[in-house]
């Protein structure tokens, strides 16, 4: 299966086009007023109305109340809502009952156990990123990928943490994700993208699906049944 592309850090409409119009699977808009990457609640509902049928969208909070993010999703069509505070599994469960959306929990990756312990969410998804003490995400920092090789995992993992055109191969090899997350490797300043550097994304994770076993075959198949 070919690897998604999540884009994160969208934060104008004019980049959710270009992550769009360069074959994202999803894009994520932060509602965290500790970010720098943070999105306006007007410039998302303009992305949503745009966009809204053609690509997934994802608001990233953290620790947030459940009406704000109800209120979130209903104002700017928000398809997912990915956790990435202290959010437990009863208070994921409420936000998929509440407000009808697939729930990512995003997980700080420090150790094995942490990986354990994210066995007790049943998500949509678990996005893995980097654990930085004090921080809770966007650190642009690369977690350690034989952990996720040997974690055993019920829900499709999104890869994050650190990922450029330059380690998005490795990782993926190591990793078989089945999507990659990517903020601070796609963008000239934080919540600006680079299209030079969004198209070198994307053409290395594409090549990763080329050479990937079968993966002609696949292909060739996929043209047959179109």
């Amino acid at each position: 299966m070919a690897t998604r592309i999540k884009h994160c850090g969208i934060t104008s409409l004019d980049d959710a086009h270009r992550a769009a119009e360069a074959g994202a699977w999803a894009l994520g808009m932060i509602f965290w007023d500790g970010s720098a990457r943070r999105c306006e609640l007007d410039e998302a509902q303009r992305v949503g109305s745009a966009l809204r049928r053609t690509v997934n969208l994802v608001g990233v909070f953290v620790n947030a109340r459940l009406e704000e993010i109800d209120l979130a999703v209903q104002m700017a069509g928000l398809s997912h809502v990915q956790l990435h505070g202290d959010e437990g599994p009863s208070f994921c469960s409420e936000v998929a009952r509440r407000t009808g959306a697939k729930v990512i929990k995003a997980v700080r990756v420090q150790s094995r156990a942490t990986l354990q312990a994210a066995a007790a969410f049943h998500t949509d998804f678990l996005l893995l990123d980097a654990h930085v003490e004090g921080v809770p995400g966007g650190t642009g920092r690369t977690i350690d990928w034989e952990l996720v090789r040997d974690a055993k995992l019920v829900a499709p993992i999104i890869l994050s943490g650190g990922l450029t055109a330059a380690n998005v191969a490795a990782a993926i090899a190591a990793t078989e994700p089945f999507a990659v997350d990517v903020a601070s490797g796609t963008e000239s300043a934080p919540g600006v993208k680079d299209p030079a550097r969004l198209q070198a994304f994307h053409a290395a994770v594409r090549a990763m699906d080329v050479e990937a076993p079968g993966a002609e075959d696949a292909a060739a198949s996929a043209s047959a049944g179109a």
